[in-house]
Order: C-alpha cells, then sequence, then structure tokens
C-alpha cells in the first residue's frame, strides 16, 4: 500500500508537482511562469523547489536567454512515480471502508 509522501503532502510542493505532472514527461516550466501561475513569490517557490530538488523528485535546469538568466523546472521520473503513490495512497484513505 503507498504511503503519504511528507514531502510532496505540503500544501505548495503538492500544488508544483501537479502542475510538472500535467506536462509530458519531458517537458519543463519556466520558473516566473510556475511562480505567477501558482501566485508565489520568488523565494517562496526557491524553497519549495529546493526540498523537492533534493528529494530527486525535480530537475533544475539554468540558462542565459539573451543575456538573461531562466531556470526551467521539469519532474524527474522518480519525482513522478512519488507523485502517483503519493495519489493512490490519497485515493485509498478516501476510498477507505467507512469514510
Amino acid at each position: 500500500m503507498p504511503e503519504i509522501d511528507k514531502v510532496i503532502h505540503q500544501p505548495v510542493r503538492l500544488r508544483i508537482m501537479s502542475a510538472l505532472m500535467a506536462l509530458d514527461p519531458k517537458e519543463q516550466l519556466e520558473f516566473t511562469y510556475l511562480r505567477d501561475f501558482l501566485r508565489l513569490t520568488d523565494g517562496n517557490l526557491g524553497a519549495h523547489l529546493l526540498k523537492l530538488e533534493q528529494a530527486g523528485y525535480v530537475r533544475l535546469d539554468k540558462t542565459f536567454v539573451l543575456r538573461k538568466p531562466r531556470t526551467y523546472i521539469t519532474a524527474t521520473r522518480k519525482g513522478r512515480r512519488a507523485f502517483e503513490d503519493h495519489v493512490e495512497a490519497l485515493k485509498q484513505i478516501i476510498n477507505a471502508p467507512g469514510s
């Protein structure tokens, strides 16, 4: 039985992973797009991405576009698996007898 993932379960990180899971596995979101989409500050998004990156759930690719730094985020295979297991654990809780 899958268990609740404590890294993903935090509400902001759950929203980040949900946004990334809506993409094809090789697609990425740009940091500022994700920040605006989730209505977060740079610092708040950065702190949560760091936690997800440390868990191996996301990969950050930093590059320059017309001399401006850009950060692109993608969910890793491990992150996708962890998210799917987390969702399955939530479904089992919802569908438990007596719920």
